[in-house]
């Protein structure tokens, strides 16, 4: 079932034109042969690699290019750019943060950094405001239900971060720049060694004096002051092959970002905020079939916030071990995981649980036959707190022409209360029952070539129906508690094409979406019935020049949909000029237009900004 929304037809013609003229021009080249189109290696949608054509799930990549060219001001804003991304953010680049995927709440999306999930355990949400571009080598976006692959939470989907590895050879990049509010950002890094023994280590740094985040001086945490930031990360990857087929990884990524917020006095009010992550693992190839890797790992997120009223700190960890087997069969390919993970939280809050534990079992099946492909996942997850939860996803995907395939899939998901749901003292409910989800999708893929034209184009239906949401009440007498009072149906359409014409691209994708509450019709908060993105990138000999629009129709503040927040379109620029192989200089300026809008009720965006720089690697 698609959503019905009300949209004049000059709105939505203006929304889909990009779309549209890159099915008319594929349509025009479909008697030549099919193209030679980059077809990346991806994990994140069964667990193992496969090739971005093959899946027959709704995945995104984002490669370390774009990375560079769009990461300026950090991943939530490359994340913006996203198809069925929209972001919430109270402030500048530093101030918290959080992504909607395809509808769902911030805390339904489960965040994954090289496979360890980075969280806060009593807050749910990830910091994703304290991970720098600078440490990333690619972001895979896998949208829909992903708890038969990975467990709670993935009920919008999962977003996988990579950070940067070595490889053979010796290779070094710096990069350093500066621009708008006194921002200044440095990194450099150096990676190498040989098939045997390599590693790497990347190291960087970014502050910014910032701008007022909060600009309604009517709100009650006004403060007239620039709410900065300070960013110090290190990465660190490592592989030795012992013997052949046998070798031992281990990585490491650490980021302290301390940022200002407004607090309605005249304190410096800031939150410190520290991200770890890492891991061990033996990785086996036992036989040409067979392929094993045993890890053991921990993510952690600290937090602090320090006020006029005291510091107020949290800390959580979650011990992660994973053991995977992948098998190549006569017939498709296996994948079996055994996974504990231990949630452990260390607070001044006084909470009566502090720690759980969660045995998982998983199985992936995958078949390509021919014209079909299907994918089978089936999980289960014991909670030393909820029991046992079964979750399970099928997909199917049928090339019924060289470049054309139609594809199917159906799966159940779910989310655990947090901590603070659960024993956050006055405040908090232990009675809570974990939130489920049904999702349904169908999609169709083309993509084709002629003599000066390549394209590619997708478009995905989907209808989510989320229930027992964990909904924060208060009744007559302020007495305030978490409770499972609310279903959500998210249902959407998104499309995205990719039109290169001789050495000119545009990409574009649209969601025309209803995230609502199943009962009253309204739509959730702070999320959007339409948005989208349109980039275009031009190269002129040594020069790359890209624009962007990124567009939203309005949303709300509020569930009672009564704050509303307007719709706004943002132009962002960028210039980049290769002086050699090794160096290019860049500049890119984000909301050129400089745009009043607000992501949330009452912060600002910070208007137009510019920053400026030079990047370097041999």
């Amino acid at each position: 079932m698609l959503p019905s929304v009300p949209l004049r037809l000059p709105a939505l013609s203006r929304w889909l034109l990009p779309i549209a003229a890159t099915f008319a021009l594929g349509a025009h080249a479909q008697s030549v042969p099919p193209p030679a189109v980059l077809d990346p290696v991806v994990v994140t949608a069964s667990r193992s690699p496969q090739r971005l054509l093959d899946l027959v799930a709704d995945v995104t990549v984002i490669d370390a290019e774009e990375i560079a060219r769009g990461g300026v001001q950090g991943v939530v804003a490359l994340l913006q750019r996203q198809p069925g991304v929209e972001i919430v953010q109270n402030g500048g680049p530093g101030a918290t943060a959080g992504v909607f995927l395809r509808g769902a709440n911030a805390a339904q999306t489960l965040v994954l950094i090289d496979g360890l999930r980075v969280a806060s355990a009593s807050s749910g949400a990830t910091a994703l405001e304290a991970i720098p571009p600078e440490q990333i080598e690619r972001i895979e976006i896998l949208r829909g239900p992903a708890s038969s692959l990975y467990g709670a939470d993935a009920i919008g989907g999962v977003i996988q971060i990579f950070t940067r590895h070595g490889d053979a050879g010796l290779h070094a990049n710096a990069s350093v720049g500066g621009g708008t509010y006194a921002t200044v950002a440095g990194s450099a890094g150096i990676s190498g060694g040989s098939d045997a023994a390599r590693g790497s280590v990347e190291v960087a740094g970014r502050r910014s004096d910032g701008f007022n985040a909060i600009v309604n001086p009517a709100n009650f945490s006004y403060d007239p002051d620039r709410d900065g930031y300070r960013n110090a990360s290190i990465s660190a990857n490592g592989r030795l092959q012992v013997i052949p087929d046998h070798a031992l990884q281990v990585q490491y990524f650490r980021s302290h970002l301390d940022n200002q917020f407004d607090g309605g006095d005249a304190y410096d009010d800031r939150t410190i905020t520290t991200v770890t992550a890492w891991r061990a693992a033996l990785d086996d190839r036992f036989t040409p079939n067979w392929h094993s890797v045993l890890s053991a790992g921990d993510g952690s997120d600290r937090s602090v916030s320090k006020t006029g009223f005291g510091a107020f700190p949290f800390e959580t960890h979650q011990h992660q071990y994973t053991w995977q087997n992948d098998f190549t069969l006569p017939a498709g390919a296996l994948t079996l995981a055994l996974e504990r993970r231990e949630e452990r939280v260390d607070t001044d809050a006084g909470f009566a649980v502090q720690s759980r534990n969660t045995n998982s079992a998983t199985g992936v099946y995958r078949i390509d036959a021919n014209a079909h492909a299907l994918q089978i996942n089936v999980r289960q997850d014991n909670s030393s707190q909820f029991g046992n939860r079964t979750t399970g996803a099928v997909a199917w995907g049928y090339r019924f022409v060289p470049d054309w395939r139609v594809t199917a899939s159906a799966g159940t998901a779910f989310k655990v209360p947090t901590f603070n749901d659960l024993y956050f003292p006055d405040f908090s409910n232990p009675g809570l029952r974990p939130e489920t989800s049904r999702n349904v999708e169908v999609a169709i893929h083309a993509q084709g070539q002629g003599r000066d034209v390549r394209w590619d184009a997708h478009a995905t239906a989907y209808r989510n129906r989320v229930r027992d949401l964990i909904v924060f009440q208060c009744d007559a007498n302020f007495n305030c508690a978490p409770n499972n009072v609310a279903d959500a149906t998210l249902e959407g359409v998104t499309l995205t094409g990719r039109l290169g014409w001789r050495d000119t691209m545009v990409n574009a994708s649209v969601d025309i979406q209803s995230p609502i509450d199943s009962d009253s019709g309204r739509l959730l908060p702070r999320r959007a019935r339409r948005h989208g993105v349109v980039a275009l990138s031009q190269p002129y000999g040594r020069a790359m020049f890209i624009a962007e629009v990124v567009a939203s129709s309005e949303r709300f503040d509020d569930a009672e949909n009564l704050r509303r927040l307007a719709g706004y379109s943002i132009v962002n620029l960028a210039l980049e000029w290769s002086v050699d192989a090794r160096t290019t200089v860049f500049v890119r300026g984000d909301n050129v237009f400089n745009r009043d809008y607000e992501l949330a009720a009452d912060f600002g965006t910070g208007g137009a900004r510019v920053f400026a720089g030079v990047r370097w690697r041999i």
